[in-house]
């Protein structure tokens, strides 16, 4: 087996020299990753910009919503609790859920702020 080996390493070398010895990849000798760099770094970008960038762009939205709450504000908790805004601290919201019942959650609890409501 090893006698084998030999002679196979012998004939790939005799190949190499008759070639030139230059890989086809167009890489160094002996680096895999030369040829597959460019890919990896595509695929690295294409991730960002579909992934990683939107998600960026959602939570800097959500920050700035949740540091424009204000009170009288009309909103939605991620439990789905509808209240209005009657007190807030610089991590807790007050609701109002209905009359003289009041509710306290983090700030990180409201999924969104509803539109006013315009009176006609």
């Amino acid at each position: 087996m090893w006698h084998y080996l030999v002679m196979q390493a012998q004939v790939f070398a005799a190949d190499a020299g008759q070639t030139g010895g230059a890989p086809e990849g167009g890489g160094a000798p002996g680096n895999p990753l030369t040829g597959m760099l460019p890919m990896i770094i595509a695929f690295f970008a294409i991730m960002y910009f579909l992934m990683i960038r939107p998600q960026q762009k959602r939570e800097r939205e959500r920050k700035n919503m949740l540091s424009a709450l204000s009170k009288g504000d009309n909103v939605v908790t991620t439990g789905g609790i509808c209240g209005s805004v009657v007190g807030l601290s610089e991590d807790r919201v007050v609701l109002r859920v209905d009359e003289n019942v009041t509710m306290e959650f983090v700030r990180g609890a409201i999924a969104q702020v509803l539109p006013k409501e315009t009176k006609s």
